[in-house]
């Protein structure tokens, strides 16, 4: 039953979507780092539902610093964040509680909690507990921006339309940092709307693909075999609710290149090491080589959909009609682009206090 990650920054993830409260326990801060609640607030209502491509449950995730911050800055015991859940309906999921929703986890924490799990909107599974995952993100990411480090995502692609690729990095993460539909291009933005709206307005829901990128990494962080800089951050990014897939640089997009064309030559910067191309994405041999680290995931469609579809009871073990109620995202892949940005902090910040010690981020 594991719900932490890391080994020198410890994240451990509890609560239920409609118990008393979610929370985090941060475990391995280096003393002394400043802890920003405006901040925290900030990435908390980039993560907040907004417009008709969101559920109608708007949670104040009024945070609660419980243990691990004194006058402003970390002690370098257990931080733990405490968040209160305000506005839940626990009673839309009391006549399909034995229902499995098709692509939930419904019917897996049923086989492995042997019932006992607590089913309302999807409990521990439920992509409510992101809120917490979000304010840890915000504790760690000031210090990783201190250290040079920065970290944007975008919505690549949503319903077909693509997005404008990174241009400018530091200009591009900033504008992302302020807008809670993460595109660069606002007239795609404005296109990608109106599909996540005419979708939701079937009764239906839309996924698609982000894409990040995270600057001013110093080259020979990661391991060489099964500690590699993808294989850490590909472990931590699957445990984001809806993604299914995660890629490094152009990943299956180089699969019918030569090598002539895929691989990123290396030359001088002045006294710096640089690749003319990055097609690798930041990461040779599982280790950071200093250019900027770029991965795409795959977001699903969200599974809640109005529509009737065809399950099972779990409890009588026959084939049921389903048809669900309660307040769902069309869209999910805008309130998930900082939990992905969140869960990247916390991993680079895990693997550069693995590399140079915990006191790498003293203030």
């Amino acid at each position: 039953m594991k719900n932490s990650i890391g080994e020198h920054l410890t994240v451990t993830l509890f609560g239920e979507s409609h118990g008393p409260f979610i929370g985090a326990v941060l475990d391995g801060l280096t003393p002394g780092i400043t802890v920003d609640k405006d901040f925290i607030n900030h990435q908390l209502d980039l993560r907040r539902p907004s417009g008709k491509i969101s559920t109608a449950r708007v949670e104040q995730d009024e945070f609660i610093l419980a243990s691990g911050v004194f006058n402003g800055k970390t002690t370098g015991t257990p931080l733990a964040i405490l968040i209160p859940n305000q506005v839940q309906h626990s009673k839309d999921y009391e006549k399909t509680a034995m229902l499995a929703r098709p692509s939930h986890a419904d019917y897996t924490a049923n086989v492995k909690y042997h019932g006992f799990q607590d089913y309302r909107g999807g409990g521990h599974f439920s992509g409510r507990i992101t809120a917490a995952l979000v304010a840890a993100g915000g504790v760690v990411i000031p210090a990783l921006d201190k250290k040079g480090i920065k970290i944007g995502t975008h919505i690549q692609s949503l319903g077909g339309i693509k997005d404008r690729d990174f241009v400018d990095y530091d200009a591009d993460i900033k504008a992302l940092s302020e807008t809670n539909f993460a595109v660069l291009d606002s007239e795609k933005a404005a296109q990608m709307k109106a599909k996540a709206e005419a979708v939701a307005a079937e009764g239906d829901s839309i996924g698609g693909v982000l894409e990040t990128v995270v600057t001013g990494m110093p080259a020979g962080v990661g391991e060489p075999w099964f500690g590699t800089l993808e294989s850490v951050l590909s472990y931590a990014l699957y445990s984001v609710p809806a993604i299914k897939g995660v890629q490094f640089g152009a990943g299956f997009d180089m699969v019918n290149q030569r090598g002539s064309e895929f691989n990123d030559p290396f030359k001088m910067d002045g006294d710096r090491v640089v690749t003319t191309t990055n097609h690798n994405g930041g990461i040779n041999g599982g280790i950071s080589n200093g250019m900027p680290i770029t991965f795409r995931c795959a977001v699903k469609p969200t599974p809640s959909i109005y529509k009737k579809q065809d399950t099972v009871n779990m409890k009588d073990k026959v084939d049921a009609k389903l048809q669900i109620e309660g307040r769902h995202d069309p869209a999910i892949i805008h309130r998930a682009r900082v939990v992905v940005d969140s869960m990247t902090a916390l991993v680079i910040y895990d693997a550069l206090a693995g590399r140079y010690g915990t006191d790498y981020f003293a203030e």
